[in-house]
């Protein structure tokens, strides 16, 4: 299954636990956040956050509940790279980048209507995809793949702008997670 695939590829890239002082994002093992486990009930050290716990909270928070799953019976190059921007930006941010670049490829209108960017994935969001995919064919899903990669390396590089400190992890970030 693709969320198996996806799940292992993000740990091994996040690593073990990581406490690094220029992170805004703090305390994190296989790349969830102390605030995040505990939102879900760990109360341990996170030196301690078990794979198993990280595993579940990736497909409920950052698989199931955005729709992702439903995105990949469709495309699944273009789920992964929502399911590994969510991770690292928030799954409203991966949402809303595939929103807008489905607004920006529909060649005002003719293929689909504009979807209120409501970086929520229903079932608008999902026929304008599908139409796209069916007008595009399969060179369709690699231009949306550059079209959310395009808006995820701009907000990189905004991330880095404003706050110096980011500037530490956007080489990471361009050479893992664009492309």
């Amino acid at each position: 299954m693709i969320f198996e695939q996806l799940v292992d590829e993000v740990i091994d890239r996040e690593g073990g636990f990581v406490n690094d002082a220029r992170d805004a994002g703090g305390a994190t093992r296989y790349g969830v956040t102390e605030a995040v486990a505990r939102q879900h009930g760990y109360l341990g050290d996170m030196r301690s956050f078990p794979r198993a716990e990280a595993v579940a909270i990736y497909r409920r928070i950052y698989w199931l509940r955005p729709g992702f799953e439903k995105v990949a019976r469709l495309a699944p190059a273009i789920a992964a790279e929502l399911f590994d921007t969510g991770v690292n930006m928030g799954v409203g941010v991966a949402s809303g980048f595939l929103q807008r670049a489905l607004n920006a490829l529909n060649r005002q209108g003719r293929d689909y209507r504009d979807l209120a960017v409501d970086r929520v994935i229903g079932p608008r969001t999902l026929a304008a995809l599908q139409a796209f995919l069916t007008v595009r064919g399969a060179s369709g899903e690699t231009v949306l793949m550059k079209a959310i990669e395009a808006l995820q390396g701009a907000r990189y590089i905004d991330l880095a702008e404003r706050r110096p400190a980011n500037e530490a992890f956007l080489y990471g970030w361009l050479a893992n997670r664009i492309g």
